[in-house]
């Protein structure tokens, strides 16, 4: 009784690292399985109220076609590991893991290349953000996107200030009041309690130095770039956020593939050893003849 006990307490303990690693994988799956649902509905619904008061197409792809990818490949990809998970398939498992070393690695390259190549980068925003200038007052996301840029980060335009003369309404050859004037997002908060939204007339046509105590003359891209170095700890702490869970994803798959794989091989070792004791046992011929062939000598 205490042998036969022993083998049931070694045989639960080999399989208790396989349920963690299954249960977590499970969980892991299913949290980002719902969550991209939940994603993959918000961009829905706000593509749908963009639809409603879209009246040009967007320069920049809108946030809610973002949030509708996003969610599509967590939704799909995620599915996929619950259901590897759920099933131990060795196949479904390793392209769930592939898939996921295969975005994380991506993600690793394109921000070390955006470093590298920050000049590029830079001219890569400034002339999206250019064309998103354009047409500032007919996409509202664009605007509402550079309106909260401006505040937040203290900037205008791209490059400079001067980049909003790219606007039909604030070039100076426009008519109107608008004319070689910026947004009132550009302009520097005045503790008043009185706003005045058009702060920025005629400020294009002066120069950098005298127009900077009424207007922010820096551009957003140079201004974000600079946020990010400055706060280089809260941009850490974002990375991580985004990169570990993708790669602790890759890390629990693969060593889940490696204990249902060393199970696999443990039950062909198994049914081997039981087929070659049926082969001894129908091998085996007991003496004796006749009637009494079964029966002990």
């Amino acid at each position: 009784m205490a042998a036969q006990g022993d083998s049931e307490q070694v045989r639960y303990c080999a399989r208790f690292p396989y349920l963690c690693l299954k249960f977590t994988l499970v969980a892991y799956s299913t949290v980002f399985w719902l969550l991209g649902a939940f994603v993959l509905a918000v961009g829905i619904y706000a593509e749908v109220e963009r639809q409603k008061y879209k009246t040009l197409e967007s320069a920049f792809l809108a946030p809610a076609i973002i949030l509708i990818l996003l969610g599509i490949v967590m939704f799909l990809v995620s599915f996929l590991g619950v259901l590897a998970s759920l099933r131990d398939n060795i196949n479904l498992l390793q392209a769930f893991m592939y898939i996921l070393g295969f975005c994380l690695l991506i993600e690793l390259v394109g921000g070390i290349t955006a470093l590298i190549f920050r000049n590029k980068t830079i001219e890569f925003l400034n002339e999206n953000i250019g064309r998103g200038i354009q047409n500032y007052y007919d996409d509202l996301d664009f605007k509402n996107i550079m309106d909260f840029v401006q505040k937040e980060f203290k900037c205008c335009g791209g490059e400079d200030f001067k980049d909003w003369s790219k606007n039909q309404y604030h070039d100076c050859s426009a008519p109107g009041p608008l004319a070689c004037g910026v947004p009132y997002s550009c302009c520097i908060a005045n503790k008043t309690m009185v706003i005045n939204t058009m702060c920025g007339y005629k400020m294009m046509t002066e120069e950098r130095l005298s127009v900077q105590h009424i207007i922010y003359v820096r551009g957003c891209t140079n201004a974000v770039f600079i946020w990010f170095t400055d706060n280089y700890a809260i941009m850490a702490g974002i990375l991580l956020g985004i990169l570990l869970p993708q790669f602790f994803g890759v890390l629990i798959t693969l060593l889940y593939i490696t204990r249902v794989e060393d199970i696999i091989a443990e039950h062909k070792l198994n049914d081997t050893l039981l087929q070659g004791r049926r082969r001894q046992r129908d091998d085996y011929e007991p003496g004796g003849a006749g009637c009494c062939m079964c029966f002990p000598e």
